[in-house]
């Protein structure tokens, strides 16, 4: 459990119900296991690399397989300090690569447009003071967690 980080989701009834007739029964609760890692961000040629590594095997080969079917969707980031979240960088304004790495994975984000890589660059300098100051980063693709790490 040591490598791996839990996240409730959303619960509750469906849209549209009326207290006469209710669509369906309400859910309970729903519990998403995210693989731990140890996260780093660096400024690169064009743009931002994110660097994954998880030293649990099970985690780290669930965070390659979350990668792999979420390749090519939106990458973001949520900052988080004492369960608040501190800021979110939706990372829109590159092309976002996943490869993976023998304990993790590497996503690298560029652009060739000067000014989105000066905003991928500051989102990087931001996210990276952070990860310093103590934050947590929810790392997710199609907004779907793949990984959190400190």
């Amino acid at each position: 459990m040591t490598s791996m980080m839990m996240e409730r989701t959303a619960m509750g009834m469906p849209m549209g119900q009326t207290a006469a007739a209710p669509l369906s029964m309400p859910t309970g609760a729903q519990w998403l296991m995210i693989p731990r890692c140890t996260m780093k961000m660096e400024k690169c040629n064009g743009g931002m690399k994110i660097t994954c590594v998880c030293d649990d095997k099970a985690a780290c080969t669930m965070m390659q397989n979350l990668c792999s079917m979420m390749a090519g969707g939106m990458v973001s980031c949520c900052m988080i300090m004492n369960g608040m979240a501190v800021c979110t960088c939706n990372l829109t304004m590159g092309l976002c690569k996943c490869e993976m790495t023998p304990n993790g994975v590497v996503l690298t984000c560029t652009s060739g447009d000067k000014a989105c890589c000066d905003m991928l660059q500051a989102s990087c300098d931001c996210m990276a003071t952070m990860l310093k100051a103590g934050c947590c980063c929810c790392l997710s693709i199609n907004n779907n967690p793949v990984c959190c790490g400190c």
